[in-house]
């Protein structure tokens, strides 16, 4: 071996960390948050501020996130999430701009986001050979799984809305629905043995609608079908929440915090 491959090979085989965390429990929890959280931040926002001011700070304060995120080397929580909660409230309101503004469909705009997501889902599979997200340890994975969110969040809110709206089904049917939705999977991997990255996607759209018709439900006026609360309580709640659970797993360095290194073998 040469003078100079000897020098490069420890370089190339630097481990890097994954930039997302362990999949656990308490990972679902404050997705489903964060979910519930972005519908109400994002109502509040369009409804009670200029809109168009809303969508612009929303598309801002998400592309700052996304930024941070992919600057990091490594999962850091506050980060991540921070990338997860500014999604969740620019994913709502693409999909409520879509619909409001524009006037398209909710049925459309399901199927429309719905579309979006299989191309993207196909297209990470065409260049990576796997749609795993245990090895998002390169930039281009990171962006192929950042545009899966995007999408399973624009998905969702579109989803959530024609279950409740066109279909009449209100919020807390729609939220009972989407639950039933999300336990699919979880006893399809569990008990079934189903494929675990078909496992985790179908439920990762599903905490989407579900959160969101749990958020409407609790913050809509009585008048309409949810409990009354509002969105400035609901959004300000479940951001202390989300907050308070975030700051537990950054403290701890157990599953939640773990970490995996990956050789360049395994990143090629």
């Amino acid at each position: 071996m040469s003078s100079t491959a000897a020098a490069l090979r420890p370089v190339y085989r630097r481990p890097m960390l994954t930039k997302v965390p362990e999949i656990t429990l308490m990972f679902w929890v404050i997705k489903i948050l964060s979910t519930a959280m972005g519908e109400a931040t994002s109502d509040f926002l369009v409804f009670h501020v200029n809109p168009y001011l809303a969508v612009i700070s929303g598309f801002v304060g998400f592309a700052a996130a996304l930024i941070l995120q992919l600057a990091v080397r490594r999962y850091i929580a506050p980060v991540y999430w921070l990338v997860v909660v500014m999604i969740s409230i620019f994913g709502t309101m693409i999909a409520d701009v879509i619909h409001i503004v524009l006037g398209v469909p909710y049925a459309l705009t399901t199927l429309g986001f719905g579309g979006t997501l299989a191309i993207v889902l196909i297209l990470w599979h065409r260049v990576e050979s796997s749609l795993s997200i245990h090895t998002i340890c390169t930039t281009r994975r990171e962006l192929f799984y950042w545009a899966t969110v995007v999408a399973t969040f624009a998905l969702g809110t579109a989803a959530g809305d024609f279950t409740a709206s066109s279909l009449g089904l209100g919020y807390e049917m729609s939220a009972v629905l989407f639950t039933i939705v999300f336990l699919i999977p979880v006893i399809g991997y569990r008990w079934f043995g189903w494929n675990e990255i078909f496992a985790f996607w179908f439920a990762y759209i599903a905490t989407r609608p579900m959160g969101a018709s749990f958020a409407d439900w609790t913050d809509k006026p009585r008048a309409i079908g949810g409990l009354g609360y509002g969105t400035p309580a609901v959004s300000l709640i479940l951001t202390v929440v989300i907050v308070i659970l975030v700051a537990a797993i950054t403290r701890r360095p157990d599953g939640t915090g773990r970490q995996r290194s990956f050789t360049a073998s395994e990143r090629d």
